[in-house]
């Protein structure tokens, strides 16, 4: 049975820079990390090209997998969308809490 998966939606902003604005490390106890795209992915240049290339790199996803919901809030409806079509609309999420860090 393989391991379970956190896909995280986008790199934290400042990852690029080398000084990412929150801390996700915490998220590691559900999964290994599985990046999706880069920081600055944004919807509106090329949504069909992007919807494709995100659905090729869910394509795996499984029920007991989680979505670590990052950037651009476009992107992420989008992949919770297509998730949501692979597990028949069950799937786990997890977001940064600002209070806890």
């Amino acid at each position: 049975m393989s391991e379970r998966k956190v896909y995280v939606i986008q790199h934290i902003a400042g990852t690029q820079a080398g000084n990412p604005k929150i801390n996700i490390i915490g998220a590691q106890k559900y999964g290994e990390f599985k990046f999706l795209l880069p920081e600055f992915s944004q919807m509106i240049f090329s949504p069909g090209p992007l919807i494709f290339k995100l659905k090729n790199l869910v394509r795996n996803f499984k029920p007991t997998d989680y979505l670590l919901l990052t950037g651009d809030p476009a992107i992420i409806g989008v992949v919770c969308c297509l998730v949501s079509d692979l597990t028949n609309g069950k799937f786990n999420l997890l977001k940064w809490d600002r209070q806890e860090k």
